[in-house]
């Protein structure tokens, strides 16, 4: 690392720009620390993934979190599930035309995932346009080839998969449970700790009934709210899991896929989210993968209590009504742009004064020398510093109070 001297002028206005830019980024930045997914959501609305509850570390083993950079350099936060050592299974919409996607396991909160990697491999489902990925669609599944092979703990275990002898069953009215850090309400920030709600599985006729079956195929599974209305999956929750538990053992009956649109109502208007079932996938998994997932030599994870969260409180507002027909569906994830070097103007040089001294010049100099250092810092502020001058006015000291703007990229 390169050594950077400085002057005692300079060093006491570097502090004072330090401490300014650490009074902003307390304020405004602190949802950057670990992701730019929630840059832009200053204003969280109280709730969880939607109307959830905190998840425990271990309590979904099977839970992974991606961060997708597309082709822009944007960045977009998905789930995943692991469903093997080397294997995570996700949305299509979650890696169509990425250049890179971080995934972690074992893990609640960001900053603390047991298993972290890079992945630069991935494969979408043949039938699924990776040209379009704003697009709902049918078939939104994918795939994720860990770059290293995960060691299974008590806070990081695969998923069963839904075998084929269970791919088209009939989940209505069956209680399933979906997780997620996905925003906790509709246009709200998204969570930072793991969040989980049950849901009701929906009928497949009033699914089709509402989505059309330009979205819904029988590979689709719709689930809404189990005892709050306001229970669902949102944006950002996207590639993560749907699962039901039988004896104990947590099974993956969907990828979640799609939310009802803003216009409908969004995520916690009452409308049924769409999932994508994995068994009918299950050819296709080994021919990617060249795993068998219906027999796999991995030992079965040791059974998971079902979460039995305490009471959940009454609704806080009117109940929604029942959906109207064709509600309008949204994938459940937003990218949020993050602009590039290429697109950050340069700083717009400040007028030369006519009177200016020497001494300015050099304090010039010095803020020039400040602004390249804080580039390398990657601060992103707009300070403003108040300077005070001194000179001589006919014999006399007097006291000019001089503001300068410093703007630092």
């Amino acid at each position: 690392m390169p050594t950077i001297i400085v002057g005692d002028s300079m060093l006491s206005k570097l502090v004072l720009l330090i401490a300014l830019a650490g009074i902003v980024a307390s304020t405004t930045l602190r949802a950057n620390v670990d992701f730019v997914e929630n840059v832009r959501e200053y204003e969280q609305i109280q709730g969880r993934i939607v109307s959830g509850h905190d998840a425990a570390l271990g309590q979904f083993p099977y839970q992974a979190h991606l961060r997708a950079i597309d082709q822009t350099f944007r960045i977009l936060g998905c789930g995943g599930s692991v469903i093997h050592e080397s294997w995570v299974i996700t949305a299509a919409h979650c890696t169509a035309n990425n250049r890179q996607i971080t995934v972690r396991a074992g893990l609640i909160e960001m900053n603390s995932a047991e298993y972290i990697s890079d992945s630069w491999d991935w494969y979408n489902h043949p039938t699924y346009s990776s040209d379009n990925p704003g697009a709902v669609q049918p078939n939104d599944v994918a795939l994720i080839k860990l770059n290293s092979p995960i060691t299974f703990s008590s806070n990081v275990q695969r998923v069963r998969i839904q075998p084929s002898t269970e791919a088209f069953s009939d989940y209505s009215e069956e209680r399933l449970i979906a997780s997620g850090w996905g925003r906790t309400w509709t246009q709200a920030a998204a969570a930072t700790t793991l969040q989980w709600t049950y849901l009701r599985g929906v009928d497949d006729a009033l699914c089709l009934s509402l989505f059309t079956s330009r979205i819904v195929n029988s590979n689709t599974i719709c689930a809404r709210w189990y005892n709050v209305t306001s229970q669902s999956v949102c944006q950002g929750d996207s590639g993560g899991p749907l699962v039901q538990y039988k004896d104990g053992v947590p099974t993956l009956v969907g990828v979640t896929s799609f939310v009802a649109g803003v216009a409908s109502g969004g995520c916690h208007s009452g409308h049924p989210g769409g999932f994508i079932r994995p068994g009918p996938f299950l050819s296709w998994f080994q021919e990617v993968t060249n795993v068998d997932f219906e027999s796999l030599d991995d030992p079965t994870p040791a059974p998971t209590p079902e979460p039995t969260p305490e009471p959940t409180p009454e609704p806080t507002q009117e109940p929604t009504p029942e959906p109207t027909p064709e509600p309008t569906p949204e994938p459940t994830t937003e990218p949020t742009p993050e602009p590039t070097p290429e697109s950050t103007p340069e700083p717009t040089p400040e007028p030369e004064k006519p009177d200016e001294t020497p001494e300015e010049e050099e304090e010039d100099d010095d803020d020039d020398d400040i602004s390249e250092l804080l580039k390398k810092l990657q601060v992103k502020v707009r300070v403003e510093v108040n300077l005070k001058k001194y000179k001589k006015v006919a014999g006399k000291t007097k006291e000019i109070e001089h503001i300068k703007y410093l703007p630092i990229e």
